[in-house]
């Protein structure tokens, strides 16, 4: 009877890793996607509050999170190194069909996610934060894509502002870096800069980086500590805002567009049963 449960117990710890390292793949994989969010996959597979953890308090909360972050950064890697490329063909022979999977993807997980977030409980504050959320992100993301460029000076102080937003969208589910600093006009100099291992460009940038995660990832994860609702209503505002922006809404004719739907309900599809697996293992 010992040695059963045990045996049980061992194909359970083992099906975990493999879903994380899964989960970590299709992370590493579909984030180099253009409008593909890393940060909206993490919060879909449930990663992004213990990420905001790690980042906050990095030896206490890998202590805790050891198990989930060691198989999910291992899938990361494998995603980015090998299923990347995979990604990339999909997205090279057809960049709506790649998008649309993804966004089935997200899409299928949303049930789950607005059923962890009510277990903190629900009321108008939380509702409130993720109407504000989603409107305001919307608004701004929307604002990046249809406005004209800007230019700004570049000198030191730029390119620390260049890490600071660089920072801020690894905070942001959803918000694009290279968007926000294409629109700025700060993009272009910033990658030239990196590419000759500029100090005067490097050294700001990663301050900007760091400051910006130190700071604002301690903000995030003391609000999921204290208002855990509140602060995963609002975060699914923005997840839904960005991924609203990236639907296709042009198809070049029929074929196409059943095609898209059968990517997204092949995504949607894909995120119910992996749902339905961790919480089976969840649950032995």
């Amino acid at each position: 009877m010992t040695t059963t449960k045990t045996c049980n117990n061992e194909k359970m710890s083992v099906g975990i890793w493999l879903l994380r390292a899964l989960q970590g793949a299709l992370v590493g994989g579909g984030a180099i996607l253009p409008g593909i969010s890393g940060g909206v996959l993490c919060v879909t597979f449930g990663i992004y509050q213990p990420m905001m953890a790690l980042l906050a308090h990095p030896v206490r909360s890998f202590r805790i999170y050891y198990k989930l972050f060691i198989p999910f950064l291992i899938g990361w890697l494998a995603g980015f190194l090998a299923l990347a490329r995979v990604v990339v063909l999909l997205f090279e022979a057809s960049s709506g069909l790649a998008v649309c999977l993804f966004v089935g993807l997200i899409a299928g997980t949303l049930p789950s996610l607005f059923k962890d977030a009510a277990k903190q409980g629900t009321g108008a504050v939380s509702w409130s934060a993720f109407a504000i959320c989603m409107v305001v992100i919307y608004a701004f993301l929307s604002f990046l894509q249809a406005g004209e460029a800007a230019a700004m000076e570049t000198n030191e102080w730029s390119f620390f502002f260049c890490g600071a937003v660089w920072g801020l969208s690894l905070i942001i589910p959803g918000l694009s870096s290279s968007s926000v600093l294409i629109f700025l006009g700060l993009y272009q100099p910033m990658t030239v800069g990196i590419a000759r291992l500029q100090m005067s460009v490097i050294l700001p940038l990663l301050l900007g980086i760091v400051l910006t995660v130190a700071v604002l990832a301690r903000l995030v994860n003391r609000l999921f500590e204290r208002h855990n609702s509140i602060a995963s209503h609002a975060v699914l505002g923005i997840v839904i805002a960005s991924t609203l922006l990236i639907i296709p809404a042009q198809f070049q004719d029929a074929l196409g567009l059943a095609l898209s739907v059968v990517a997204f309900a092949l995504g949607f599809g894909g995120a119910l049963l992996m749902n339905k697996c961790g919480d089976t293992l969840g649950g032995q």
